[in-house]
């Protein structure tokens, strides 16, 4: 797919340890605040990603003129809208630094986040992840509670990470921690259906560690605009993560239950380990979903046969 307005080469910058992928769709409204809590972190030697997917609003501006005034940006431009998933994945591809973050343009961070999580990361040579505590704030800014992930996989049996995580995941804001790049090419990155983030969170938990830096320095934006709010039924959401999805009637979550499963299969475990993992989350997961899975059970047997009522 064609990119434009690219300041250097998409290789990265020789030893620079931190990349930041940015995936961004007509984000003009909270676009140039989260860029200023990007740039300004204590940790300033890292590069920006940007991927804007075929925005139509200003974001193309906004992100030109960033990158006219800071040499850390790369920005890349589709000329069309693939879909949040291929954005997604794309932003974290383009780069090829040891430390890599994901950052929504709605969000943001503050100053510390960088530094700190890339100071848990180098202390936890088996840790994958590090994030920290957040906060929720509304579409100008305003606090609206703290928020605990609860997810400081600390574990030594990657079963055991299993069972936290699949019983603690809310927002799973830990996908906008800083990841160790290594442990995320191992996994599928993220798949175009709806809760991809949970079963990436997975195969990272079943790779290695989480870490919980104390401090609050994530704040996550809970606005109107959120993807799922603005795509409330199935047929919609499918399109958001890929415009070519078929509209039809969609079991999500089964196939989120699935794909749990195939996350265990393919994870570097010993024969013993993954009937483990697989156990807990029956367990687990079972106590999780199960009223939603006999939910869309039903309503997918209800479905075929209406037409014969």
């Amino acid at each position: 797919m064609a990119t434009a307005g690219e300041p250097r080469s998409s290789r990265g910058v020789a030893g620079t340890r931190v990349a930041v992928g940015m995936p961004v769709h007509n984000g003009e409204r909270f676009l140039e605040q989260t860029l200023d809590s990007l740039l300004g972190q204590t940790y300033a030697d890292f590069e920006l990603v940007i991927c804007d997917n075929g925005s139509t609003d200003a974001t193309q501006q906004i992100c030109r003129d960033a990158a006219a005034r800071d040499e850390r940006i790369r920005y890349h431009r589709s000329t069309v809208n693939n879909g949040a998933t291929w954005n997604f994945n794309r932003a974290f591809t383009l780069t090829s630094c040891e430390y890599f973050k994901w950052a929504a343009y709605d969000d943001l961070c503050e100053p510390a986040f960088i530094e700190r999580c890339a100071e848990a990361l180098d202390a936890s040579p088996g840790a994958v992840l590090a994030y920290p505590r957040s906060r929720l704030i509304d579409e100008e800014g305003n606090l609206l509670a703290d928020h605990d992930d609860g997810l400081a996989l600390g574990e030594a049996e990657p079963h055991a990470r299993l069972r936290k995580l699949v019983c603690a995941l809310g927002y799973a804001n830990p996908v906008y921690g800083l990841v160790r790049a290594s442990a995320l090419r191992q996994t599928r990155l993220l798949g175009a259906y709806p809760s991809a983030d949970y079963v990436l969170l997975l195969e990272l938990a079943l790779t290695g560690t989480f870490v919980e830096v104390p401090d609050r320095l994530f704040l996550r934006r809970v606005h109107p605009q959120m993807s799922r709010r603005v795509n409330p039924t199935a047929a919609a959401a499918a399109s958001w993560f890929r415009p070519d999805a078929r509209a039809r009637h969609r079991m999500e979550c089964w196939r989120l239950f699935f794909e749990h499963f195939v996350a265990i299969a393919r994870a570097p475990l010993a024969p013993l380990e993954r009937l483990r993992c697989g156990l807990a989350f029956v367990d687990s997961g079972g106590r999780r979903y199960g009223d939603h899975l006999l939910r869309e059970f039903g309503e997918l047997a209800l479905a075929a046969v209406r037409p014969h009522a």
